[in-house]
C-alpha cells in the first residue's frame, strides 16, 4: 500500500480541501484492510470513498454497479483527473474490451467498474483471478437484501465472489438502508457494527411537502408552482411513460423549456435529454425512474412527484437529487390514493402464478443432471419476466437443488482480421487441423461468419467448451473480433437437492407472495406519511433509524402546524362495470394464447406487459391493452378467474 496521506491524494487528485462527513471515516476502515458499510444519503460523496482509496492501493478495485449511465459519467470524470479507470458493459466493442483485459494484466487499470451480472461469467472471472484485487466496492448494496425495495438477485451471489478471489477489503455503498437492511448486508460481507458508517438522511436544505389533490387537479398546480416559485433546474417524476409525454406537454404549452424522459425514447432522443439537462439548455424534465441515476447535477432546485412514489426509499433517492450544491430546495409529492392502484397493479401483476412457478421448477428437474437453460426462452415459454425467472433460479441454487455452471454463449459471430494462413501459424499440428475444421464448419456470409456452438461441436467431434475457448483466445490475441449471442446458463442438479415439484413450488410460491407483500407495504407507507399531518422529516429519518429531538419546523406540515390524518382524494371506481365486463369477455373469447390463464388476462387489462402477450404482439399497439389500469389488479383477476376457471 502506498504511504502517501489520504488528505494529499484528495488534494492533489480530486481538487477538494477536505472530506464530506464520512468519507475520512470509512477511507481508514479500507486503509487498514477491514470491510465498511457506507449508508451516505444521494449526493453525499459515496464514490470518492472507493476512489481515493484505489489510488493509495497497489491493486486494482473492483466497482460492481447496475447502472450503466452512472459507470459512463464516473469513468469520463475519473479520466479527467489522471485516474486509470476504465467500465466494461455491453456497449463497448471487442477492441475496447481487449484494450480493458491488457490494462487488467500489467497492473496499469486501477479502478474497473462492471454490472453485477459480468461477474458470474467464468471467462472474465478467470480475468479476476489472474489480477491484484486490493478493494470489491458494491455501489446500491441494499440490493442485497431480500428486504431491500430493488433487490437484484445477481447480488446475492458477491460475497461469495468476494470469499472465492480472497478479497476481505469490500466496501458496500448505498444510499437507502433500512436498519434491517443494513443488517443483512453486514452479515453478508462480515462487516463490525462499529464499521459501519451512516452519515444521517436529514438535509436542512431539503423543504418537503405533501399537497393532497385529485388526479385532475395536479397539472394545474404543477404549472402554478413553476409559475410561483423563482426559475432553476427541475426534476417531475411520473409513474407511467404516456403521463412523462403529457405533462412534458402541458408544461411547453405553458411556456416552460420541459422535456420528457423515459425508456420508450429512442437511446440517442435520451441522451439528447439528459445531456441539454446537465448543460441548462433544457429547465425541466418530466420522467420515470429511469432518470437521475448517477447524474450529478448540483443546482437541481426541485424535485416533484407528480405521482406518489413507489416506496420511501425511492422517493429519498429521487428527491435527493436536489439542492446538492447546499441551496434550499423545494421537493413536493402530489399525493392522490388513485395512484395506490397503478403502483399496486405493477406489483401484484409482476408475481408469477403458481402454475407458472410448477411448470418451471418441472421443467428444470427434467433436463438431466447436467443441463443448460436460456433464460429469454424460459421467460418466454413460462410467462415469467426475466428478472423474476433469474430470482426463482437464485433461489433454487441457495435452496441447494441447482448448482450453478455459469453463463455461457451458445452462438458467435466472428469477423477474421488476419488471413487464416497468418492465424494457424506458430500453432502445432494438432491444433491447426482443429481450427481449420472449426473455422470450415461455420456458416459464412459477406463479412460475418456465424458458429452455432453446438452444430460445430457436433460436425467436427470436438467439445462445445473448447470451440468457445478457441473463439475466445482468438478474439483475445486480436486474430478476430466476436459478437457472442443465444445467452445460456449452465447447472447441474445437486446430488443431495430437494427433488420435489410440490415443495419447491410452495417454497417459491411463498418467497414471491411475501415480496409482494413487502412491496405493497411499502406503497401503504408512502401513503399513510402523506395523510399524516406529522413531520415529514422527523418521518422519514425514523424509517431508516435515526431519530430526531424536534420537528424540523421547515416541512410543509410543520409550516401549518397541523398534526390530524387527512385521506388522501380518490376519485376511481374500484368495481367493474357492465361495460368492463362485456370488454373482458370479449377479449376472453378471441381465445388468444398468451391470455389463456387469468393472471394474463388480468395483467393485459391492467396494462402490465408480458413475455408471452409481447410474443403475439399484444402490446400496447392494442386498444384494450390497459384499459383497466384503473381497475384493481385483485378485481380485474378475481373477474378473470370466473371466465378462466
Amino acid at each position: 500500500m502506498k504511504s502517501r496521506m489520504p488528505e494529499t491524494t484528495l488534494k492533489n487528485t480530486f481538487g477538494h480541501g477536505e472530506f464530506r462527513p464520512g468519507q475520512r471515516e470509512v477511507i481508514e476502515i479500507l486503509l487498514a484492510g477491514r470491510p465498511a458499510l457506507a449508508v451516505f444519503p444521494t449526493g453525499g460523496g459515496k464514490s470518492l470513498c472507493f476512489q481515493l482509496p484505489a489510488l493509495m492501493l497497489d491493486g486494482l478495485t473492483l466497482v460492481i454497479s447496475p447502472l450503466i449511465a452512472l459507470m459512463k459519467d464516473q469513468v469520463e470524470s475519473l479520466q479527467k483527473v489522471g485516474v486509470s479507470a476504465a467500465r466494461l458493459d455491453s456497449t463497448l466493442s471487442a477492441q475496447e474490451a481487449r484494450d480493458i483485459y491488457d490494462s487488467m494484466a500489467s497492473g496499469s487499470l486501477k479502478i474497473l467498474y462492471v454490472a453485477p451480472e459480468r461477474v458470474a461469467n467464468e471467462g472474465f472471472l478467470a480475468k479476476l483471478r489472474r489480477t491484484k484485487i486490493d478493494l470489491l466496492a458494491i455501489d446500491e448494496a441494499h440490493c442485497i437484501s431480500e428486504w431491500g425495495h430493488n433487490f437484484r438477485p445477481d447480488y446475492l451471489k458477491l460475497a461469495g465472489l468476494a470469499n472465492s478471489l480472497g478479497i476481505s477489503r469490500v466496501l458496500c455503498l448505498t444510499a437507502t438502508a433500512t436498519p434491517k437492511v443494513s443488517a443483512d448486508i453486514r452479515t453478508s460481507f462480515d462487516i463490525d457494527p462499529a464499521d459501519h458508517v451512516q452519515t444521517g438522511y436529514r438535509r436542512e436544505n431539503l423543504i418537503f411537502h405533501v399537497t393532497p389533490c385529485r388526479a385532475e387537479d395536479r397539472a394545474g398546480l404543477l404549472i402554478d408552482r413553476f409559475k410561483s416559485r423563482p426559475k432553476g433546474a427541475a426534476v417531475v417524476y411520473v409513474t407511467l411513460q404516456r403521463t412523462a409525454e403529457e405533462v412534458a406537454g402541458k408544461l411547453a404549452a405553458a411556456g416552460f423549456n420541459a422535456r420528457a424522459y423515459h425508456a420508450g425514447m429512442r437511446d440517442e432522443d435520451r441522451t439528447e435529454v439528459q445531456d441539454n439537462f446537465m448543460t441548462d439548455r433544457i429547465d425541466v424534465v418530466v420522467a420515470t425512474i429511469a432518470f437521475g441515476m448517477g447524474i450529478d447535477k448540483a443546482d437541481i432546485r426541485a424535485v416533484y412527484h407528480f405521482n406518489l412514489p413507489k416506496s420511501l426509499e425511492n422517493y429519498i433517492q429521487e428527491s435527493g437529487r436536489a439542492g446538492r450544491d447546499g441551496k434550499e430546495s423545494h421537493c413536493e409529492i402530489f399525493a392522490c390514493a388513485d395512484d395506490r392502484i397503478v403502483l399496486e397493479n405493477f406489483v401484484f401483476g409482476d408475481t408469477p402464478s403458481e402454475s407458472a412457478l410448477r411448470s418451471l421448477v418441472e421443467h428444470l428437474l427434467m433436463q438431466g443432471e447436467d443441463f443448460s437453460i436460456s433464460r429469454y426462452d424460459l421467460s418466454g415459454t413460462k410467462d415469467i419476466r426475466p428478472l423474476v425467472v433469474a430470482t426463482a433460479l437464485t433461489y433454487l441454487e441457495l435452496e441447494g437443488v441447482l448448482i450453478p455452471g455459469g453463463p455461457f454463449y451458445g452462438a458467435f459471430q466472428v469477423n477474421f482480421l488476419q488471413s487464416e494462413e497468418k492465424i494457424l501459424a506458430g500453432y502445432s499440428p494438432d491444433r491447426q487441423a482443429f481450427l481449420q475444421r472449426l473455422f470450415a464448419a461455420g456458416k459464412k456470409g459477406r463479412k460475418w461468419t456465424t458458429i452455432d456452438v453446438a452444430a460445430v461441436s457436433e460436425a467436427i467431434g470436438e467439445p462445445e467448451e473448447r470451440i468457445r475457448k478457441a473463439i475466445q483466445y482468438l478474439e483475445e490475441m486480436g486474430d478476430m473480433e466476436a459478437k457472442p449471442s443465444r445467452l445460456r446458463h449452465a447447472y447441474q442438479l445437486a446430488p443431495d437437492g430437494n427433488r420435489s415439484v410440490t415443495e419447491l413450488t410452495a417454497k417459491l410460491v411463498e418467497l414471491f407472495r411475501n415480496r409482494e407483500q413487502g412491496e405493497v407495504e411499502r406503497i401503504e407507507t408512502v401513503i399513510e406519511i402523506c395523510e399524516s399531518g406529522e413531520c415529514l422529516t422527523r418521518q422519514f429519518v425514523e424509517y431508516f433509524g435515526e431519530t430526531m429531538n424536534e420537528d424540523c419546523g421547515t416541512c410543509g406540515n410543520c409550516l401549518a402546524a397541523a398534526s390530524e390524518r387527512t385521506p388522501l382524494p380518490c376519485s376511481l371506481n374500484t368495481e367493474l362495470t357492465d361495460e368492463q365486463v362485456s370488454l373482458m369477455q370479449s377479449l376472453h373469447g378471441e381465445g388468444h394464447g398468451a391470455l389463456r390463464q387469468p393472471r394474463q388476462l388480468a395483467r393485459f387489462l391492467c396494462g402490465i406487459t408480458s413475455p408471452a402477450a409481447s410474443r403475439e404482439r399484444l402490446t400496447w399497439k392494442d386498444d384494450r391493452f390497459g384499459a383497466l389500469d384503473s381497475v384493481p389488479f385483485q378485481v380485474v383477476l378475481a373477474q378473470a378467474e370466473t371466465f378462466l376457471a
